[in-house]
């Protein structure tokens, strides 16, 4: 399909391929994206405002300078997507059983951001502000928490983190009895 609107209000998209193409300063107002393929697209400058994404695969997709306003992902595939190159004026955005392996938040602010049952592996989270924010279910293996803000973050369900409480804010911060080890890998202990 080609995207040659300005601005889309309750479109509908489904099963489109928009593989490697670039689409630049358009507008997306509570759409929906179903089972699309935005692989190794170049979306600069867009707006999506109140849209979803269902079983659609984002992987290595280009946002520079785009804004995502609560945004969900669904079943998504997003592998390696910078999401910090986003705008960050209004940025908010959800995960629920999405694979964002190898993503980037660097130095985002998502308060309240809901991730469940997603894998994590090795994204990075430094400098974020992830204040008030839930991590359900989420495999965290070699995700970066550098700098990071995650006062009062849920953490009970999240697993395979590794955690510095000396160079992160974590006040209020909520952990499993099982989940502590995490927070003290850097110390060598054994936790059984």
């Amino acid at each position: 399909m080609l995207i040659d609107q300005l601005a889309y209000e309750d479109h509908l998209f489904e099963k489109e391929n928009f593989t490697d193409i670039s689409v630049r300063g358009k507008e997306f107002q509570s759409c929906t994206f179903r089972n699309c393929d935005f692989a190794n697209s170049s979306f600069t400058a867009n707006k999506f405002l109140e849209c979803s994404f269902d079983s659609c695969n984002l992987s290595m997709m280009k946002l520079d300078q785009s804004t995502l306003n609560d945004a969900t992902f669904k079943n998504c595939k997003v592998l390696g997507v910078n999401f910090s190159k986003c705008a960050d004026f209004l940025f908010s955005v959800e995960f629920d059983n999405c694979l964002l392996d190898y993503s980037s938040f660097l130095g985002k602010k998502m308060v309240k951001t809901k991730f469940s049952k997603c894998n994590l592996k090795e994204v990075t989270f430094a400098d974020a502000v992830l204040t008030n924010s839930t991590f359900s279910e989420c495999d965290l293996t070699n995700a970066v928490f550098s700098q990071t803000d995650l006062s009062s973050v849920n953490f009970t369900t999240a697993y395979n983190f590794d955690i510095d409480p000396e160079i992160n804010k974590l006040k209020k911060a909520v952990f499993s009895m099982q989940g502590l080890a995490g927070l003290l890998t850097k110390h060598q202990l054994k936790v059984v």
